[in-house]
């Protein structure tokens, strides 16, 4: 049964809520769906934390009138499902590598391309340069919306020997984690295998895959240090950067009322200091966890780094620039943000 503004007043449970959102507005419960490790606002995977961060402050600052369940592990849909859900309206939010989605919309390969984006403060800086503004419109064509910017550097882990140089590509079974890094791999003499980071344990486990190259927090959240002998680290230099953002589905966030969205926006924004410090430190952490296992850690020099960005030109930036117009103008932006 529906309560009043007058019947909540005399019953005497008239929260802030309702005289701030407005009696006729139903309280608004978002679902949060993400393919990693569920653990609690303070401990494990940074990347539910910052889920369950920000479902806590939107609960606070609009006084209950929005709230967020968390569906940890895929839980709720299958991890390649969750992009196309949002743009459809199916889902409310993701926490997800934007490049899941590029072979539906190769425009989004440009968060995981290999050598473009050399830093965290470059990645970040993109949000309030022309690529980002060009990114979210593009985003919100297709029915999405960037809440947190959320860049990581990543590493290589690998069963039975390190893959730091590209020579040493030549002949393994590679998880690169998008088509550009995969062009690169197999530039590089690599064969090339496609699935989300949380099925890389089998993989790994049955030999289908040598190595796989994806985000710091990722590399210990799914325990790959159990399997690998070698780790090639991103805690000095990377020649590759994720995007992997809390995004939220455009119809969605229309929906909300003007202060629900000011609301998501703010808080999605102060979340960023905390999914860029969570991130440095996992680069630094996931050579501990390493090294306690038993495995070797090796980090990448200049020349390394520089060898893999040479080739990423001439390979992957290359074939993303000849897809269409939109990504032509994207990754010039890109190259132009970094110079």
């Amino acid at each position: 049964m529906r309560i009043s503004r007058r019947q909540a007043l005399a019953l005497g449970i008239a929260a802030p809520a309702l005289l701030r959102f407005g009696a006729a507005r139903a309280a608004t419960a978002l679902k949060i769906s993400h393919q990693f490790p569920g653990g609690t606002a303070t401990e494990g995977d940074f990347r539910d934390r910052l889920c369950r961060r920000f479902a806590a402050l939107i609960q606070e600052r609009s006084k209950g009138a929005m709230s967020a369940e968390i569906y940890p592990g895929s839980s709720l849909m299958k991890t390649n499902a969750q992009v196309s859900a949002m743009r459809k309206g199916a889902l409310d939010m993701s926490l997800i590598p934007i490049s899941y989605a590029g072979g539906d919309l190769p425009e989004l390969n440009i968060g995981l391309m290999p050598g473009l984006v050399t830093g965290y403060d470059e990645g970040l800086g993109w949000k309030n340069k022309p690529i980002g503004q060009e990114f979210s419109k593009f985003l919100a064509a297709k029915g999405l919306v960037i809440i947190t910017w959320i860049w990581q550097a990543g590493g290589v882990a690998s069963r039975a020997r390190p893959l730091i140089a590209v020579g040493d590509a030549k002949g393994m079974k590679v998880r690169g984690g998008s088509r550009e890094m995969d062009l690169v791999l197999q530039a590089a003499g690599a064969s090339v295998l496609s699935l989300p980071s949380n099925e890389l344990y089998a993989a790994m486990q049955t030999g289908a895959c040598d190595a796989a190259l994806t985000s710091s927090t990722s590399l210990t959240s799914f325990r790959l240090e159990e399997l690998a002998k070698h780790l090639t680290t991103g805690r000095a230099k990377s020649y590759w950067f994720m995007l992997e953002p809390l995004v939220m589905s455009k119809a969605v966030f229309d929906r909300l009322s003007s202060e629900e969205r000011d609301i998501i926006v703010s808080v999605g924004t102060e979340l960023e200091a905390f999914g860029r410090t969570a991130a440095v430190e996992d680069d630094v952490r996931v050579a501990k966890v390493y090294q306690a296992a038993g495995a070797t850690v090796h980090d990448l020099d200049d020349k390394t780094v520089q060898a893999w960005r040479d080739l990423s030109r001439d390979t992957a930036w290359k074939d993303y620039a000849n897809k269409n117009e939109n990504c032509a103008r994207l990754i010039k932006l890109a190259m132009e943000a970094g110079s």
